[in-house]
C-alpha cells in the first residue's frame, strides 16, 4: 500500500470528513481512519489518539439530537433525586431504569478494554487486520439482513425504554467485539439487539445513547493515556479541532 504523506491541515480535514461519514453507519468509523490514515502518512501513537479525540467530537452531535431526551432523563433521574425537580414516579422510574441499562451496557467494554486495550492497539491497529474485520463484518452484515428477511421474529421490545437490565447486558457484551478495529460498533449492537427481539428503532436508539459514555470515556482515556503527546505546538493536534466540527456537521445533517 503506498503511502502519500498530506500537510498536517489537509490530514486533520480528510479524517474529520471520513469520521462524519462513517461513525454511525455500520462499517466502522476507527478501521476507516488506520485505513485512511496509511494511506496519507498518518499512524502511530498520535494518529491514534487523534482517532478517538475526533470520534469523541462526533458524539456531540448525538448529545445534541437527543438533546430534549437527554434533558428528560437527567430531570427525571439525577434532577429529581437530588436538585428536587418536579417528576412523575412514572418518568423517574422510566429515567433511572434507561440510566442503569445504559451504565450495565458500558461496563463490559470498560473491563475488556481496560484488560486488552494496549495489547489490541499494538496487534491489530493496522491495514490488514482491519480489511479483514471489513469482510467479516460484511458477511455478518448481509447474512443478518437475509435471515431478517426471510424469517419474521417476534418484535419483544418496541422502545428501548422497556428494555431489562438483561437485555442491556447482551448488547453490552455484542459491544465488545467493536474493540476489535473494523468491526462496526453500532453494528455489532444494533444487529446483537435486533437478534434479541428489540425492532430496529429501539436497537438503533439504544445504540446512539450507549455510543455517548462509550466514546466520550475511550476519548478521556486515551488523552490521559497519551497525554505526554499532546502540544499545541503538534499541527496534528491542535487541527483536530476543525476535524471534530467538520464530522458534528456530517452526522447532524445525516441525523436529520
Amino acid at each position: 500500500m503506498r503511502e502519500i504523506v498530506f500537510a498536517p491541515w489537509l490530514q486533520a480535514l480528510i479524517l474529520g470528513i471520513v469520521e462524519g461519514l462513517t461513525e454511525f453507519l455500520p462499517i466502522s468509523s476507527t478501521g476507516h481512519l488506520i485505513l485512511v490514515g496509511s494511506l496519507i502518512g498518518f499512524h502511530g501513537d498520535k494518529a491514534k489518539l487523534f482517532d478517538v479525540a475526533i470520534q469523541t467530537g462526533a458524539m456531540f452531535a448525538v448529545i445534541w439530537y437527543y438533546r430534549a431526551r437527554l434533558a428528560a432523563a437527567f430531570r427525571g433521574s439525577i434532577g429529581a433525586s437530588l436538585l428536587g425537580m418536579a417528576s412523575s414516579d412514572a418518568e423517574r422510574w422510566q429515567s433511572w431504569r434507561l440510566l442503569l441499562n445504559v451504565l450495565t451496557a458500558f461496563l463490559p467494554a470498560v473491563v475488556l478494554g481496560l484488560l486488552f486495550g494496549s495489547t489490541i492497539k499494538q496487534y491489530l491497529f493496522y491495514p490488514v487486520p482491519v480489511a479483514l474485520a471489513f469482510v467479516v463484518g460484511g458477511v455478518v452484515i448481509l447474512w443478518a439482513e437475509a435471515r431478517a428477511a426471510s424469517e419474521k421474529h417476534p418484535i419483544r421490545v418496541d422502545s428501548m425504554d422497556r428494555m431489562s437490565g438483561l437485555d442491556a447486558l447482551k448488547v453490552g457484551l455484542m459491544q465488545c467485539f467493536a474493540l476489535i478495529p473494523g468491526t462496526s460498533r453500532s453494528g455489532a449492537t444494533i444487529i446483537g439487539a435486533m437478534f434479541l427481539g428489540l425492532s430496529r428503532k429501539a436497537a438503533t436508539e439504544f445504540s446512539f445513547f450507549l455510543a455517548i459514555p462509550t466514546l466520550i470515556g475511550a476519548g478521556a482515556y486515551d488523552t490521559y493515556k497519551y497525554r505526554s503527546l499532546l502540544s499545541w505546538d503538534d499541527p496534528p493536534t491542535v487541527v483536530s479541532y476543525p476535524g471534530n466540527r467538520r464530522a458534528f456537521m456530517a452526522i447532524g445533517r445525516r441525523a436529520n
